[in-house]
């Protein structure tokens, strides 16, 4: 019997080999040999890459046996995923093998801003002996506020209270149950910012978060205090932190990570790198052995199950097992419905339920479950979130899910709803349908609110007292800026003479004319959304 092709395009160590077995043909080609690579492609089954190999539609069209691409390592930029889901091969990456390297990263870079080790050894390495240029600061009794207390904040914490500091956090999406089970004190992001002595941030990058940390919070922060960004570049502005610490509005800042990578020469992170109160590091979040072998061998894990036909742990664009036709297009639709009750929530999940009405009842839809987890916690937690480890964030959040299934629907063939409980006992309802013959995913319900908009990427959500003139006051503050309403939708007003619209918009709207448009409609809730693509 033939044994399925893997084709290994990048070094890689010898225990991954080694997690493969026995049962595969291994072969070997440079991947960013291109006319090789799409040679060799011709008879794989599954192709384990790194960050150099592109594998792109023009690769996968080049791959007609291909099953599963992996990459051995988290990011996920230099595989297309669309066309792969689209060709019906399987990505997978290992979500989990950099987070002890990256907290360790971290905590290494307050280290070094706190003990100026960088400017230490430069300054000693080049002859020099000046003992009293470089005193610095304990770690004992200081503030270390974590911005986004994912699974990487929560190692952090962890090691950082072996030196007897205070450790505060910020991440909206945790429950007190769940910090005071890591013994850290939440706070608001501005109380963070005010008393932290050491400010390290760990969130993923989204519209919302890009540039969180800019002049407002740089300015809240103690002139003596430190901020740090080992994870995503651009979640802290670089023109404010340059000016921030140019001007001793702060004390340094220890950064891996940079908007542009490398830095281009005259831009504004490559003028930080200049500063004298930067420690910086090329991106080394996940540049240990240790990580890069377990990155290796997990991928190969996944590889082998995969084609092996079992079900895939680490599995990005889609759900591992059998999944019946019928209940396959729905996964889409309740991971956009996810999304969507996440861009609505105003405080952390606790308790959430997935109803499942109509014809599908007579299915198995338990992937559903996974698809709401995964579509809640992508723009929550900073790590890549998959249909198998969302469960595991969400029981390190303390979040309780359960599936309710029920033939009836009266008004639709089939309805989902996300019906989840907030930690200040508030109820918020997200429900959706996929419509017509064409199948078009759409928001039918929010909060008793009976709607009907298709699921587009941008979304804008306001509730206010019902009266007049309403429509005239947002459609002119859009269009002054030049963002078009591609849809728009008006619920009726509620007992409390309350109407809720939603609209469809053609790009992001900034936040300070956001604001300004609550404030106008006086509307009680007023929320952006941004649907990624499931």
């Amino acid at each position: 019997m033939t044994k399925p092709v893997v084709l290994i395009a990048e070094e890689l160590s010898p225990a991954t080999v080694e997690a493969l077995g026995p049962d595969f043909d291994i072969r070997n080609v440079d991947g960013t040999d291109r006319s090789a690579l799409l040679a060799a492609l011709a008879d794989a089954h599954a192709i384990l890459v790194r960050s150099a190999t592109k594998v792109d539609a023009e690769a996968l069209a080049a791959a007609p046996k291909l099953k599963v691409v992996a990459r051995a390592g988290v990011g996920l930029d230099n595989v297309d995923i669309k066309a792969a889901t689209t060709a019906g091969v399987m990505v997978v990456n290992a979500p989990t093998s950099n987070i002890i390297s990256a907290a360790e990263l971290t905590v290494g870079h307050i280290l070094s801003l706190a003990r100026h080790i960088p400017a230490a050894h430069a300054s000693l390495a080049a002859g020099a002996w000046k003992r009293s240029s470089f005193t610095g600061t304990e770690l004992y009794e200081k503030t270390v506020g974590i911005i986004g207390l994912g699974r990487i904040g929560a190692l952090i914490a962890a090691r950082l209270q072996a030196f007897d500091v205070r450790v505060v956090a910020y991440d909206p999406y945790v429950t007190s149950a769940r910090a005071q089970q890591l013994d850290v004190e939440l706070l608001s992001l501005d109380e963070l910012l005010e008393q932290s002595d050491f400010v390290s941030i760990h969130m993923p990058k989204t519209a919302e978060t890009t540039g969180m940390i800019s002049t407002e919070q740089l300015r809240r922060m103690k002139p003596t205090a430190y901020v740090v960004n080992v994870a995503r570049g651009g979640l802290i502005d670089e023109e404010a932190l340059f000016v921030a610490l140019t001007t001793g509005e702060i004390a340094g800042a220890g950064l891996d990570v940079f908007t542009t990578e490398p830095p281009v020469a005259g831009g504004t992170a490559a003028r930080l790198l200049d500063l004298p109160n930067v420690v910086v590091t090329p991106h080394l979040g996940a540049s240990t052995d240790e990580a890069q072998e377990k990155a290796g061998v997990s991928v190969a894990k996944s590889v082998k199950l995969a084609l092996e036909g079992d079900l895939v742990p680490d599995a990005v664009n889609v759900a591992g097992g059998v999944i019946d036709p019928f209940v396959r297009p729905g996964i889409a639709l309740v991971e956009s419905l996810g999304q969507f009750f996440t861009g609505l929530a105003q405080g952390a999940l606790t308790n959430l339920e997935i109803e499942v009405r109509g014809e599908l009842a007579g299915y198995d839809v338990s992937v559903y479950r996974l698809a709401a987890l995964k579509g809640i916690l992508t723009n929550i937690v900073s790590e890549t979130v998959s249909y198998v480890n969302a469960p595991l964030f969400a029981e390190q959040r303390g979040i309780e899910t359960r599936l309710v299934v029920e033939a009836e629907s009266p008004l639709y063939r089939n309805l989902t709803t996300l019906r989840g409980t907030l930690s200040d006992g508030s109820v918020l309802t997200v429900s959706g349908t996929l419509a017509g013959t064409r199948m078009v995913p759409k928001i039918v319900g929010i909060n008793g609110y009976e709607i009907e908009v298709p699921i587009e990427r941008h979304h804008v959500v306001m509730r206010y007292a019902d009266r007049p003139g309403i429509v005239a006051i947002y459609a002119r503050a859009l269009g002054d800026v030049d963002i078009n309403i591609e849809g728009l939708q008006v619920a009726h007003a509620d007992a409390g003479g309350r109407a809720l619209s939603v609209l469809t918009v053609d790009s992001p709207v900034p936040d300070e004319l956001l604001a300004e448009m609550g404030e106008a409609v006086g509307a009680d809730l007023f929320r952006q959304i941004e649907i990624t693509e499931a």
